[in-house]
């Protein structure tokens, strides 16, 4: 196990080195100028110059990467061109409304997906499988932003029964928790009920059931825990897929986290603030695939680490 988790850990360290590798070329070749966000239109090519010279654009690829790299490796991400305040600090003042977030939308998909499994495997081949398959198919095929639009227009300007956006209450995170989480229980459902089915097919089920055990504890006590085993690796790797939506649901629900700060940053070619959010999801999706792989083989006796 040990020289598992040092092979793992190298292993993310390469990862996060070619992100930020690969995420800093794209940033350099970007056409946009980020000396012109923060010169303004009307400022002198002199003027324009003069910054660029002082935040070190005007060196190589090779030189810039460098520097920012050796600030990395201490710590630093950086300074924001423009909030002129450190990357790090913005990132830990809006971490914690998106890992909020990101928990209401893990236990929303959970809720949503095993149900959808649960009842799609027993009622195998019904209309009922069918008809909560087809909706795990549009659950994920539907863009994020379309959903949360929709939802916003029903639930909070028709009916008002939630604030339109905002951060502060359990209102405030229910509209952009069932977003993001519906993305997820459309795979999640998929995965349960193809487990769910294979282990109703068991010898120990069948046994159970000689046993004249009632369906509810054969249900709870022998089936679900051997079928939600493989969800637990999904959750790790569900991660990154946050990573990657939440920068739309915080945009369309105004929530302000990190995902909001990217977006913002985008559209200022903020590049230090763009690096930083990068890596942080980065950070979280091998993290969680990580963690992931190291607490499975702890659930499921029958996983062994080699």
């Amino acid at each position: 196990m040990t020289a598992y988790l040092i092979r793992r850990l190298v292993q993310a360290v390469l990862i996060l080195l070619g992100v930020s590798l690969i995420t800093f070329f794209l940033l350099y070749a970007l056409p946009a100028d980020p000396v012109r966000q923060i010169a303004g239109r009307s400022a002198t090519a002199e003027t324009v110059e003069n910054i660029r010279r002082q935040l070190g654009l005007d060196q190589p690829f090779v030189v810039q990467y460098w520097r920012y790299l050796t600030g990395l490796v201490q710590g630093d991400l950086g300074r924001s061109y423009l909030q002129k305040t450190d990357v790090s600090t913005l990132i830990a003042a809006r971490l914690p409304a998106t890992l909020l977030l990101m928990a209401g939308a893990i236990f929303c998909e959970l809720m949503l997906g095993l149900t959808m499994g649960i009842i799609a495997a027993l009622r195998r081949g019904t209309t009922t499988d069918n008809a909560l398959m087809i909706t795990s198919f549009i659950g994920v095929s539907a863009p994020q932003f379309v959903v949360g639009l929709l939802l916003l227009y029903v639930f909070a300007v028709k009916l008002g029964w939630f604030p339109i956006g905002g951060y502060g209450t359990f209102a405030h995170m229910v509209l952009p928790s069932i977003t993001l989480g519906i993305l997820g229980s459309g795979w999640y459902s998929r995965m349960m009920r193809s487990s769910m089915i294979d282990v109703l097919r068991q010898d120990y089920i069948r046994t159970a059931r000689a046993k004249g055990l009632s369906r509810r504890r054969i249900l709870l006590r022998h089936a679900l825990p051997n079928a939600i085993l493989p969800i637990v690796a999904m959750i790790g790797i569900d991660i990154g897929i946050f990573m990657g939506g939440i920068v739309v649901v915080e945009s369309v629900f105004g929530w302000p986290g990190i995902g909001q700060l990217a977006w913002q940053a985008i559209q200022r070619v903020d590049i230090p603030i763009i690096m930083g959010v990068t890596l942080v999801s980065a950070c979280a999706i091998v993290l969680g695939n990580l963690l992931a792989d190291v607490v499975t083989p702890f659930i499921d006796p029958r996983i062994r680490v080699r």
